[in-house]
Parts: C-alpha cells; sequence; structure tokens
C-alpha cells in the first residue's frame, strides 16, 4: 500500500510537472520560430546578392571573373547602388593605370624628338639612289638612335596594349552581370532605374560620343605634336565618335555607367597633363614647336618602311618645289648650249668671210 500510495502521489507529480513543461517548451518554440525567422530573413538579405554574382562570374574567363568580383566588393562595402559602384571601380582601375600611361606618353615624346634625326637619315638614303649599302647603313644609325632614347617602333601602340584589355573586361563582365544579376533591374538611378535594357532616351549614348569627341578635339595630339600621323588618328577618331550612337543604342545602360566614366576620366587626365608644371613634376620631355617654312619638305617619315629592306633599287619623287628648281636649270643649260652653237657658227661664218676677201 505504500508502494502503491508512492506511485500514484509519484504519478501526479509527474502528470503536472509535464502540464508545466509543456507550457514552457510552447513559449521555447514560439521563441526559435521568431529567432529563425529573422536570421533567414536576414541571411536572405545577403546570399541572393553574393549567389547573383558567382552565378554570372561561373562562366566568365578569369580577368572578367575577378573584374566581376571586385564590382561586387565595391558594392557590398560601400553601400552604392550598382551603378555607383561600376563608376567607382572604374575610376580606381583607371587610376592605377595612370603610370603606364604615363610611361607610354614620355616614350612617344621621345619619338616624336627624334623623329627629324630619322626624316634626315632617310634623305640621305634617298640621295644615295636607295643603295643597298647606304640602307643598311641607315638602318644600322636608325637602330642606334632607337637605343639611344629607349624606344621602338611600336610605341605608340603601347596605349592600345594598355587599355584596350581593360575596356574589353569591363564590356564582357558588365554585360554578363546585366544579364545574370536581378538586381541590376532595379541598380540605377533617375531615368536609367533598369540597367539591363537599353536607354529609350538615347541620353547615355549620346553623352558616351560626346564625351568621346571632346576628348579626341582636347587630348589627341599629346605627345605627337608635329607628327604627321596624328592628323590621320584625329579624323579616325572623329568617325568612331560619331558612330558610337548608332552602334550603342542596343547596349544595356549598365555598360554606360563604365563608359561615360572612363571618357571623363581620359578628358581630365589629358586636360591636367596640358600643364607645363605637371609635365616638369612627371618628367615628360618638352616637345619643340616647329616653325613652318616655305623651303622643300620630304616625305613623311615612315619608320616600318624604313626599316624594311629594299625590294627594288627606285628612286622617290622629290616635292614639286625640286622638281621646278631641276626643270629651270635644264632649261638654263639648253639656252647656254645653244648660244655656245650660234657664236661658233658665227665664227665659222666670219672666218668664211675673210677666206672670201683674200
Amino acid at each position: 500500500m505504500i508502494f502503491a500510495s508512492s506511485g500514484s502521489s509519484f504519478c501526479r507529480y509527474m502528470s503536472t510537472a509535464i502540464g508545466e513543461s509543456s507550457d514552457k517548451m510552447e513559449l521555447i518554440s514560439d521563441v526559435a520560430d521568431v529567432l529563425t525567422d529573422s536570421t533567414v530573413q536576414a541571411m536572405a538579405s545577403q546570399v541572393p546578392a553574393v549567389n547573383e554574382v558567382a552565378i554570372a562570374a561561373a562562366d566568365s574567363f578569369l580577368p572578367v571573373k575577378a573584374l566581376q568580383y571586385f564590382i561586387d566588393a565595391v558594392h557590398t562595402y560601400t553601400g552604392l547602388n550598382w551603378w555607383a559602384s561600376i563608376a567607382l571601380t572604374t575610376l580606381l582601375i583607371r587610376g592605377a593605370t595612370v603610370p603606364l600611361l604615363i610611361n607610354q606618353l614620355k616614350a612617344t615624346s621621345k619619338l616624336t624628338i627624334m623623329r627629324p634625326h630619322l626624316e634626315e637619315i632617310k634623305q640621305q638614303m634617298q640621295d644615295r639612289a636607295m643603295d643597298p649599302t647606304a640602307v643598311a647603313d641607315g638602318q644600322k644609325r636608325m637602330q642606334k638612335l632607337f637605343k639611344e632614347y629607349g624606344v621602338s617602333p611600336f610605341t605608340p601602340l603601347k596605349g592600345l596594349f594598355i587599355q584596350g584589355p581593360v575596356f574589353i573586361s569591363f564590356f564582357l563582365a558588365i554585360s554578363n552581370m546585366a544579364e545574370k544579376v536581378p538586381s541590376f533591374k532595379s541598380g540605377g538611378a533617375y531615368w536609367f532605374v533598369d540597367l539591363t535594357t537599353p536607354d529609350p532616351l538615347y541620353i547615355l549614348p549620346v553623352l558616351t560620343g560626346l564625351t568621346f569627341l571632346i576628348t579626341v578635339e582636347c587630348n589627341m595630339q599629346e605627345g605627337l605634336e608635329g607628327n604627321p600621323i596624328a592628323g590621320t588618328m584625329k579624323n579616325v577618331s572623329r568617325g568612331l565618335a560619331v558612330l558610337t550612337v548608332p552602334f550603342t543604342m542596343s547596349f544595356p545602360k549598365a555598360i554606360f555607367c563604365y563608359w561615360v566614366t572612363s571618357n571623363f576620366f581620359s578628358l581630365v587626365y589629358g586636360l591636367v597633363l596640358k600643364n607645363h608644371g605637371v609635365k616638369k613634376i612627371l618628367g615628360l620631355p618638352e616637345i619643340p614647336v616647329q616653325q613652318p617654312s616655305t623651303a622643300s619638305k620630304p616625305a613623311p617619315f615612315s619608320v616600318f618602311s624604313a626599316l624594311k629592306p629594299p625590294s627594288a633599287v627606285t628612286e622617290e619623287p622629290t616635292s614639286l618645289p625640286v622638281e621646278s628648281s631641276k626643270v629651270s636649270d635644264r632649261k638654263i643649260s639648253s639656252s647656254s648650249v645653244i648660244s655656245q652653237r650660234l657664236r661658233s657658227l658665227e665664227k665659222q661664218v666670219k672666218g668664211r668671210k675673210k677666206n672670201k676677201k683674200r
């Protein structure tokens, strides 16, 4: 009986404890649900952005993938919208390439300074009728000049090798992100909120072409003063600036966030380098201004054509003033010959008259 009563009391105690603990468990489960929901929401606000960029970068090349992650890092740590993150990334990367561009500008300026010496060597080769010995000697002197100034015939192309890969990487990275990152649909501002679609007002394509044209007009001949190639490059760049508008109308707005920012950077960079004080600080050589003269000028110098071995011995035509001087010399020589013949005939006639009188 004691065991039974103790057992019944034990059972009653357990039943009461179970009822109280069940209420506590329900309260704990409610708190856990709230914490879980808040945690999931907090994680959900962060995870999709990372997954979006990871999905977009999965099938990209290494430079493009690295650039996509860099844009995402700027977007994450600064809290800026996608358009501002792209613009800030553009400024950072273009700023990192400034030392390379300054080095290239130094080399281009040196090539422009040594250009008159190369033209003089080429003129001497032409005066010797492009004799193989003269051509070989001229090529050796040209190579010596290139080593002395520390440049090469491919110096003007360094700018393309620096800026070309940067432009292609940005273009591929942003195009891929505009296609595969859903948050780009609301990552813009003002009239270009959706970065995945073209600009229906064509403001961004026109702004891109206009900023590029202004940059060409202000900075295109920097380091190429007096070089006839500069005029050709400037005309070609003008045409490209005009064609930019129709060719980029179908591009997503995200690409223009990079393109317009890059054009503004190039414009400011060129205007700053026009200052003589900045040139002295950076060690850029001063290019002497060539005064226009009425004397005969040789044909435009081409480094590549001068370094090529001659295929045939041909004499290039000289300029019009030289030809006119040759024609005048020929006229003078022919008139002198005629006068000499007339004098000899007069002497013969006088001699015959004297013989007849005798």
